[in-house]
């Protein structure tokens, strides 16, 4: 997948060879190591803002808003490489079949109370 929709704002996706060495494909890391850097960056201007008990609403709306962008540029991107990685036959990375065990510790008391 690449990290841009298209007009209709679905996902493109690019068929390669499969070695990630062309051309596209660089350009796609390139544009995906961008937006990743824009991402944290703005992380660090929302906790600077956020602290600032002067800031106003629109200031606040308008980061609200680029900070949904950002998220939704790094979802693309986490789906893209989630997309790569290969999932084992046999349930997830715990060896799990279900969630049923990560629910429960969910569920639990904190440790400590």
């Amino acid at each position: 997948m690449l990290p841009w929709a298209g007009s209709d704002g679905k996902p493109c996706y690019l068929v390669e060879d499969g070695n990630g060495t062309g051309y596209l494909s660089r350009v796609a890391d390139t544009i995906e190591s961008v937006q990743l850097g824009m991402a944290g960056e703005l992380l660090d201007h929302a906790a600077d803002m956020l602290a600032d008990r002067k800031a106003t609403s629109a200031q606040l709306h308008f980061l609200a808003a680029r900070m949904a962008e950002a998220l939704r540029d790094v979802h693309r991107i986490a789906e893209s490489r989630g997309a790569r990685l290969h999932v084992p036959a046999y349930g997830d990375a715990y060896g799990d079949a279900d969630d049923s065990s990560l629910r429960s510790a969910a569920e639990s008391p904190a440790l400590g109370s």
